[in-house]
């Protein structure tokens, strides 16, 4: 078994990384901004640590053979962050970083993605042994731009725009599987098990909460909207998740 650091254990994926890990015999350490609150038993080793100023970085590291980064935020910083990540990791001499991205961060032009893609040359480039994994959008990422919308009476809905969500504990058992084997670069994509417009995902997450809104049907302008119309996000010849957005939604309903 390994030693493996997770950065952004506390985050919507990092917990059930986390969890598999652990449950799967590994040495776990956990770096996050934020306190483990309810976190498996055994818990893992908690590191505090702001990977933007990399304060208490090199002793989170020290001993690590794998580091799986998943710390992120659309807020900005990532970029700084990696190479705090990358510098560190280099001077520990860790052989192996594992890296989350985002399907289409090479096709659709929206800052974040550009940010990620810029993340994922870093990591080639660090001389590290690397892997790479990219998934589409998250269940809960979806769940949650639905009810940020619908918090108005009219919800806007994008025309053309299709989303294929994956579940987030499907994205976990894969970092896990490939944090226990060796540097695989650019590994294949993980899809959902569904392409569905926004229509579609907005009815179900409608009618799983109880909700009526007024659906505003929006033609987003620009090339990042076009690029999401073609569906740059998309990876329906690796559709290879199995948990559908309407399972995920029924759990939720019932309290799982």
């Amino acid at each position: 078994m390994a030693t493996i650091l997770v950065t952004g254990g506390t985050g919507t994926l990092g917990r059930p990384l986390v969890d598999r890990l652990l449950d799967d015999g590994h040495d776990v350490r956990s770096l996050s901004r934020r306190p483990h609150t309810g976190m498996a038993r055994p818990r893992p080793r908690s590191y505090a640590v702001d990977l933007r100023d990399g304060t208490g970085l090199a002793e989170a590291v020290a001993g690590v053979d794998v580091i799986v980064h998943c710390a992120s935020t659309p807020a900005g910083g990532d970029a700084e962050a990696a190479g705090q990540l990358v510098a560190a990791a280099k001077a520990a001499g860790i052989p192996h970083l594992v890296y989350i991205s985002i399907v289409g961060v090479d096709r659709v032009p929206i800052g974040y993605y550009r940010t990620k893609l810029a993340v994922e040359r870093l990591i080639e480039d660090s001389g590290i042994g690397w892997t790479v994994l990219r998934t589409t959008q998250f269940h809960d990422l979806v769940l949650d731009v639905i009810k940020a919308g619908a918090r108005s009476p009219v919800l806007p809905l994008p025309t053309g725009v299709r989303v294929q969500p994956v579940e987030v504990r499907e994205v976990a058992a894969r970092l896990a599987e490939l944090a226990a084997g060796e540097p695989a670069g650019r590994v294949t994509d993980l899809g959902g098990p569904e392409v569905l417009d926004a229509r579609e995902l907005v009815r179900a997450t409608l009618e799983a909460g109880g909700r009526r809104r007024l659906v505003l049907p929006l033609w987003l302008p620009g090339a990042a909207a076009a690029a999401l119309r073609r569906g740059g996000n998309l990876t329906p010849e690796h559709a290879d998740g199995r948990r559908t957005y309407a399972e995920f939604l029924a759990e939720r309903a019932g309290g799982g």
